[in-house]
């Protein structure tokens, strides 16, 4: 039973995770198209856009800080494995659930708690940006720090949940 409900969790979360990494991968396309228009407007034409600029680095946070969730899901997150990959698959999902519990969900604990603050702030006083033409979502830009801690707590349920599969023994029908 337990079993099944950590399997149902993983599913879920997965399937979340990946739709979002889907959505959140054609902003890089989008990321390559504005810096390309940025640098032909300005070395080509000699026009500047502070708003066109700025929309680079929002996109360029959004794809970093809404895609760590699909990064962990895939397990492409930067890894010292001089021992990690020689270990059997539940000594990997020990290390795993070790690492979610007493790395990664208090890492996401603290990065909330010293920027709910910071971004309650700017939502209150509808942040914009302080050059002339810059875009006035400032305060969206910030509210993804804390998307990030969303995206990264969900993932590390499900991984939490993914590795107790691996690292509990199955039990076995009665008959």
């Amino acid at each position: 039973m337990l079993n099944q409900t950590l399997a149902r969790v993983v599913a879920i979360i997965d399937t979340l995770t990946e739709y979002l990494g889907k959505i959140i991968s054609w902003f890089t396309l989008v990321l390559v198209c504005l810096t390309f228009a940025v640098v032909l407007l300005r070395y080509g034409f000699e026009i500047g856009s502070v708003a066109l600029q700025e929309s680079v680095l929002y996109f360029h946070a959004a794809v970093i800080l809404l895609g760590a969730g699909y990064t962990l899901k895939h397990d492409d997150h930067v890894r010292v494995d001089i021992f990690y990959q020689n270990f059997s698959d539940k000594s990997k999902a020990l290390v795993n659930l070790i690492g979610a519990v007493l790395l990664l969900l208090p890492v996401c604990i603290f990065i909330f708690y010293v920027s709910i603050d910071y971004v309650l702030l700017s939502w209150q006083i509808l942040e914009k940006s302080q050059e002339p033409g810059g875009l006035p979502l400032v305060f969206i830009n910030k509210s993804l720090v804390l998307a990030l801690v969303g995206t990264l707590v969900l993932q590390g349920i499900a991984e939490i949940a993914r590795n107790l599969l691996v690292c509990l023994p199955a039990k076995k029908g009665v008959n």
